[in-house]
Formats: structure tokens, sequence, C-alpha cells
């Protein structure tokens, strides 16, 4: 290496990518540095780049990508892996954000996924120290604090990356939702990666039965063959069409769950599918009011839980998912399409037109 890495850059939201040469960091105490070995891109940055989410321009120009995987090239003093082993050269890992450790919802709550002192990657200037927070570069720098988690041998690198948010998620998701029992069946509102992943940690945990609606068809034939028991198009049906399809597969009854990974203006929706008594949990994220009917927090008798982020046990879990249940699940299929760092743009533009179902940016050139 040399002083400077390649990396591809947001300069301006919504429009094209610039491949430029970013400095390497002066490592701090604790810190690894990690050739990219996989950054895969989900809805997140997706709605980063297009300027509707919560990154304002003051966080321009930046490096996209917050699911990497990496091997590690160099540390800085004595960095330990979530088993307490000191992280070495050489190992495959999968990084969460380094929380600050100290403000209440870290220290009090113990909610430390609430942190909003910590460093996110993929949306923090790529201008400022420590430059290299982001997935689309050929490195990756991870600060003190991160979590590290050794990745399986037998775990491909874009899995990997994909476990590092929306495998994660779905861990968070299925630990907030609690058991499910073998009688339950489940909705999962969304096709996307998030709920594909929900839909094979429901499976393994026992449902009955778990029914995806979604959208485009192609995402829908993945969930099928991953063993979802019924699929709705919603760009083809009605909320009527798919309350009656539904209730005519529960006895009229309703799912017991619903997991909504799509946005949050399908809460509505998810309140009136699920039966009396039912559980949700919340996942996409979105903006504006939503409109609820008041008997549905009273006489329906719901619970109602929503997730966000994650933490060092949920990327734990995620990666272990992937190599224990990979001979159930071709989780192969969710990978569709693959970029170089030059393609990051084509990446993102292709998953924004739901053309992709999770793209993957393979940064090292031997790799692209």
């Amino acid at each position: 290496m040399g002083e400077t890495v390649r990396a591809a850059v947001v300069t301006e939201f919504a429009k094209p990518l610039s491949v430029q040469d970013v400095p390497l960091p002066d490592p701090e105490p604790g810190s690894v540095l990690g050739r990219v070995d996989a950054a895969t891109l989900c809805g997140t940055d997706v709605h980063i780049w297009g300027g509707h989410s919560f990154v304002g321009p003051e966080k321009l120009p930046y490096i996209p990508g917050h699911e990497t995987a990496v091997t590690v090239v160099d540390v800085a003093g004595n960095p330990k892996d979530v088993f307490n082993r000191p992280v070495q050269p050489g190992q495959r890992i999968i990084g969460n954000y380094p929380f600050c450790g100290h403000c209440y919802h870290c220290s009090v709550a113990m909610q430390p996924s609430l942190c909003l002192e910590g460093a996110r990657y993929g949306r923090e200037r790529v201008d400022q120290f420590p430059y290299l927070l982001g997935g689309t570069a050929e490195y990756h720098y991870y600060p003190p604090g991160a979590d590290f988690i050794p990745i399986p041998d037998d775990v491909p690198a874009a899995l990997a990356a994909s476990a590092a948010c929306a495998l994660r998620t779905a861990m968070h998701a299925a630990e907030r939702l609690g058991p499910v029992r073998s009688h339950e069946t489940v909705l999962v509102q969304g096709a996307g990666p998030v709920g594909l992943y929900c839909l094979a940690v429901i499976l393994a945990k026992g449902a009955d039965r778990v029914f995806v609606f979604g959208a485009p068809e192609s995402r829908l034939e993945v969930a099928r063959s991953w063993g979802a028991a019924g699929t709705m198009d919603i760009e083809q049906t009605s909320a009527a069409d798919r309350k009656a399809w539904l209730a005519e597969h529960t006895r009229g009854l309703g799912v017991d769950v619903v997991v909504q990974a799509a946005t949050a203006q399908a809460i509505p929706e998810a309140v009136d599918l699920v039966r009396r008594g039912g559980r949700i949990v919340s996942i996409g994220g979105g903006s504006g009011n939503l409109e609820i009917p008041a008997f549905a927090m009273t006489t329906k008798y719901l619970t109602i839980t929503s997730v966000l982020q994650a933490e060092a046990r949920h990327f734990l879990q995620a990666v272990q998912f992937l190599s224990a249940q990979s001979k159930h699940f071709p989780f192969e299929s969710m990978i569709t399409g693959k970029y170089s760092l030059e393609g990051t743009t084509d990446a993102l533009q292709a998953m924004s037109e739901f053309r992709e179902v999770k793209p993957v940016v393979l940064p090292q050139p031997s790799a692209a």
C-alpha cells in the first residue's frame, strides 16, 4: 500500500460517484485496517445517496457502504474480537459501529444501538479523519471501540458483508419478537434483503408457515425458493385482495405475527392483517404520519415493537446463521450483481430501481 487508496465517493446526492484517491489514516490504538473483500449495498445506501434520508449535505463527500467484509491487514495496539481474542492480520471479519460507551443509552439503558455519539459507516465525510469509513473502497478503517466478529471459513465474503446489516437486523428483530411457536403463521411485509433474511430466520425458528408480500416478482421468486408458503405481489394486488387471500390461508383469523420489513407506511396494513392478540415487529423506516384505527390499540390487544440497527451479538448470530443454515437456504441467490469500484453508481441505480436484490461491490481489481 501507498499513502492513498482508491474509493468510490459520493460528492453530490443522486449524482454519479467518482473514484478518488483517499488518504490512509494514521492508526489509533485499538483500531483495525482491513482490505475490503466485498461491500454489499442496501436500501439505506440508496436512500442516503438519493438525498431522501436523514443524512444531509454536511456529510458530503462520503464513501457509501455499511455492509462490508474485510481481511485484516494491520492493527494498532491490541484490539480484541468478540471472543476476547486478539485481532490479527489475515483474519476475515465484519465490524460493528463504534458506540461511545458513556452516553445514557450505552451505559444506563444498555441500548447501544441507540447511541448518537458513535461513528456510522457509509455516511461519514471522506475528507476528514479517519477518511475510510465506507465499504466501497479498497480498504476500510475500524476506529477504536468497534466490535470485531470473525467470519466462519465456509461463509463467502459477499454473504458475510450482507450479514453486517441486512441479516443482523433480522436477528435483532427475531430477538425483539421472541419465540415463534410451531403452530403460528407469519407474514413478512417486504421481499428485499431484510425481508428475505427475516423469512429464513422465522422459518428456522419453527413457524408453521411464512407468507411474503412484496415486489417485484424476481424477489418473490427468491422468497418462494427459500420456503415461503405463499407470496403476493403488492404491485399487482390491492389491500383488499391481500386481506382476503390471507384470510383464506389462516382460517379467517389473520396471521399470528407480522414482520414489517418494507416501510413504516405498511404498518396500518400490518395492524389490519394480524389476528387479535397478535404481534408486530417493525423494521423498515419511512417518513410522514400513519393512521391506525383507535380500536386496534385496544380491542385487538396487540404487541407492537420496533428495531433500530443491532449490537455485536446480532452480528455474531448472523454469520453463524449463514454457516449453519446454508444447507437449508440458497443464500447465494440473494447476490444478484457484481460491480467494480467504477460501477458503484450503476449498483446503486440498479438497487434503487429494484433490478437487483443485493448488489455487491468488489473493490479489489483482481476480484471485480
